[in-house]
């Protein structure tokens, strides 16, 4: 047998694998190739990473310091009691700490924040920081802090495509990328989008408890899998989706589609042409499909474009910080959706007993609940309504995005393609 026979019948040997099993594999090569080199093996692949990023943290846990500084400043009468941080020359103040610390790790990223922000804002953003981190109010908006936002919805736009929407997307702060799975699924059976046993579709391989939750009994949907089975003209598997698979979706009764873009496990981005399609099928064949994306791996594909962008109208992406930071134990993720999107549009129709259930069930929020839009009521059905006023993702960990380097920062390269 030659040696390209070898080659042959070991990628035949790697295509019998799951994906699952092909990553095994892959992760085991890459820890040998590690381990004869002087590079350590940078994993983003598993569910926990095995890095952090510490810019980010360094400048977090020195605006702690100054925060700290500024709740003594307001009220220092007893040792172990401190006010609450005042916003009045709180920018100019940050500026001379930074000064006094230039040398501190965190320093200069903190800086650079600051110097992005007009000097006529200093006061107001860094006091939306400040109080924050100290954690000594509720979360207001309950979304998420304003200025904050600016620099979520910077990152997601770099991210997802660097194509800026025509409108802002609105942008709901949540514990994570699971916390996220929960609440839209959640939301859109209380308003009446989805219903128990209605039609949805799985584009796999996917996360696995994108293949769970649906089967709840309290959901109990009809799952239709639209699977990667395209292969290569050497008759490989490019993880890719046939038309026929993405066709599965132009289907009226198919209400949501949920897919992990890039793929989880085998890593593969959406190809354009499964995105032009997609976009055929939103427009022309199955205008109310409700897509949710789950780019939780996006940042690590170059030219990564989301759904978000390409089907916007149509589309709710789910992101979390966890992989590309190192930071699973922040629980920090987003659910980013146009003003002007399907599922806003779905409820306006609800009619009879169905819009009645749903305005009752949103009454004590707002004499307007028709007028309520649907990322507010997922903010509400986090906390079962009656908590609204102490729903949103904690101060101190949306304070934590704004320390955060841009997502064009040089970082570990996960083993993920964009065909």
């Amino acid at each position: 047998m030659t040696h390209l026979d070898d080659d042959r019948a070991t990628q035949r040997g790697l295509e019998g694998l799951s994906p699952f099993e092909l990553k095994g594999h892959l992760m085991d090569l890459a820890g040998e190739s590690s381990r004869k080199s002087a590079h350590a093996l940078l994993n983003a692949g598993r569910g926990n990473p095995n890095w952090t990023a510490a810019p980010p943290r360094e400048a977090f846990f020195l605006l702690g310091r100054f925060a700290v500084l500024e709740s003594r400043r307001t009220w220092n009468e007893w040792p172990a009691v401190a006010g609450m941080p005042s916003a009045k020359g709180v920018g100019e103040r940050l500026s001379l700490f930074l000064d006094q610390n230039a040398g501190e790790p965190g320093a200069d990223l903190l800086r650079r924040v600051l110097d992005r922000v007009d000097p006529h804002r200093w006061d107001e953003v860094v006091h939306e920081l400040v109080d924050g981190v100290i954690g000594d109010n509720y979360p207001v908006p309950d979304r998420v802090l304003p200025f904050v936002a600016e620099s979520v919805h910077e990152y997601l736009v770099r991210a997802m495509g660097d194509r800026a929407p025509e409108t802002p997307y609105d942008l709901f702060a949540v514990e994570g990328g699971t916390a996220a799975m929960c609440y839209v699924f959640d939301s859109l059976q209380a308003n009446r989008v989805l219903r128990r046993g209605d039609r949805i579709a799985l584009m796999t391989p996917i996360f696995t408890p994108y293949l769970e939750i649906p089967r709840l009994d309290r959901y109990a949907f009809d799952v239709v899998e639209v699977s990667a089975s395209r292969t290569t003209e050497g008759d490989f598997h490019a993880w890719d989706y046939d038309d026929a698979e993405l066709d599965k979706l132009a289907d009226p009764s198919v209400r949501l589609v949920c897919l992990v873009n890039p793929s989880n496990p085998p890593s593969v981005a959406l190809s354009e042409r499964s995105l032009e399609r997609l976009r055929d099928i939103v427009e022309h064949r199955n205008r109310d499909l409700v897509i949710v994306t789950d780019d939780v791996y996006g940042t690590f594909v170059r030219g990564f474009t989301s759904l978000l962008e390409v089907c916007p109208r149509n589309t709710l992406g789910v992101y979390s910080f966890s992989k590309y930071f190192g930071a699973t134990g922040w629980r920090l993720g987003v659910i980013a959706l146009q003003p002007d999107n399907v599922v806003d549009d779905l409820i306006a129709r609800l009619e009879g007993v169905d819009a009645e259930a749903v305005r009752r069930r949103y009454s004590s929020l707002s004499l307007d609940v028709p007028g309520m839009r649907f990322v507010d009521r997922m903010v509400a059905d986090s906390r079962s309504v009656a908590l609204n006023h102490t729903a949103g993702l904690s101060t101190p960990s949306r304070c934590r995005w704004r320390c955060s380097p841009s997502s064009r920062s040089p970082m570990p390269t996960r083993s993920t393609t964009h065909r």
